[in-house]
Order: structure tokens, then C-alpha cells, then sequence
């Protein structure tokens, strides 16, 4: 279960926080300082932190330092004040993934913390393939056609694959799935049939992670 540390001295939107992502599914828990927060993140693993941005004491900024040198995989999310806008922006230079100005509506809460984790599968996804070769070998539209047609259809014989992207000269087909195969994305099977390797899986789910990444920006 995703799990996620809320930061703020703010109780009752602390309390509040905590209730509407429990009941979206997410494991939560709560702290009220930036030194509370420094001794969760020491002992425990969190895959966000909803930080705010100033607090009595540790400043939310020096916080975010902390977390990223403790815990680097843990993304941290900025709640700021209108008037700190530019400070939230610095923050964000420093590491943090996003920023929600006070006062914010829960959706949008929501819709920032779903966009921050596509974003931490991606860099998952992405980390397991050879980023510069994969992405040399999908920059033709056909080849990323046929990537996405072996993901929804599993695996499809090379007269289908002619047949179902419209291509006339089928010499072209020849050479982008050569171009594909090179990439280690995809390999015949023993009935000659062509599907996705595993990286080709994951290279597909990261292209998918990212597009919806930028659509929700």
C-alpha cells in the first residue's frame, strides 16, 4: 500500500488530510513538526511527504534537504501559503515534486498526489531499460504503432501487423521490426508469432505512465 507522511502544525488539517487519504486507500501518518518528521523518515519508509512549507521551528525547506538526503526515493510534496508561492517554487528547484497553495480543494490534493506517484513509477519503469537506445528506436510513429498494437493484442503474425497499421509496402514493416528487435523490445516466439519482450512491456508502460503524466499537468 502507497504510503504517506502529512507534515503540518496545523492539527486539524493534519486531521483532515489523514481522513480523506485513508478513505482513498492510501496508508497515512501523521506528524506535527519538522524534526517529527525527520525521526519518521530515519525509521520508516514513505513514498510521499506532504510538507508545509512553514512551520514553528525546522523550516519546511530544511526539511525537504533532510528527507532527500535520508530517503531519496521519497517524493515530497510542498503545501504552501498564496503569499510563499515563490518559496514553494524555490523548493521545487531543491527537490521537491510539486507544490498546492492554502487553501486548496481535496481533489486537487488528490489529483497531485496520483500525479506524483506516475511520476515515481516512471522513474522506476524508465530505470530498468537503455533509455537512449529505446528512445532512438521508438522515435518512428510505426515502430511505437507496433508496440502499441503486440501490447493490446498480445502477440500477432507479420502479415497481421501489415495489415492491421495500413502499410502498403510491407518491406517497411520488415525493417522497423528489425529496428525493434535490435532494441530488444520485442522477438518471435516459437510459433513465429510476434510479441513484446519485457523490457518492451515495461518500456510500454513507461511511454503510457509519461503521456499520462503530461496529460495531467
Amino acid at each position: 500500500m502507497n504510503k504517506i507522511l502529512i507534515v503540518d502544525d496545523d492539527k486539524r488539517l493534519n486531521k483532515t488530510i489523514n481522513e480523506v487519504l485513508e478513505r482513498s486507500g492510501y496508508s497515512t501518518c501523521m506528524v506535527y513538526s519538522g524534526d517529527e518528521a525527520i525521526d519518521k523518515i530515519s525509521t520508516d519508509r514513505f513514498d510521499i511527504a506532504l510538507l508545509d512549507l512553514i512551520m514553528p521551528g525546522m523550516k519546511g525547506v530544511d526539511v525537504l534537504t533532510e528527507v532527500r538526503r535520508i530517503s531519496p526515493k521519497t517524493k515530497v510534496i510542498m503545501i504552501t501559503a498564496f503569499a510563499t508561492i515563490e518559496s514553494a517554487i524555490d523548493a521545487i528547484r531543491k527537490g521537491a515534486s510539486e507544490y498546492i497553495s492554502k487553501p486548496f480543494k481535496i481533489n486537487e490534493l488528490l489529483t497531485i498526489i496520483e500525479r506524483v506517484f506516475e511520476e515515481s513509477r516512471f522513474e522506476d519503469n524508465i530505470g530498468k531499460i537503455d533509455i537512449d537506445y529505446t528512445l532512438s528506436s521508438l522515435s518512428n510513429a510505426i515502430r511505437r504503432n507496433i508496440i502499441t498494437l503486440l501490447h493490446s493484442q498480445t502477440k500477432l503474425r507479420f502479415m497481421d501487423i501489415v495489415r492491421q497499421l495500413g502499410v502498403e509496402d510491407s518491406r517497411k514493416i520488415v525493417f522497423h521490426l528489425k529496428i525493434l528487435r535490435e532494441a530488444n523490445l520485442i522477438r518471435q516466439n516459437k510459433e513465429k508469432l510476434y510479441v513484446l519482450t519485457e523490457e518492451g512491456k515495461i518500456t510500454f508502460n513507461s511511454l503510457k505512465i509519461f503521456e499520462n503524466y503530461l496529460t495531467s499537468k
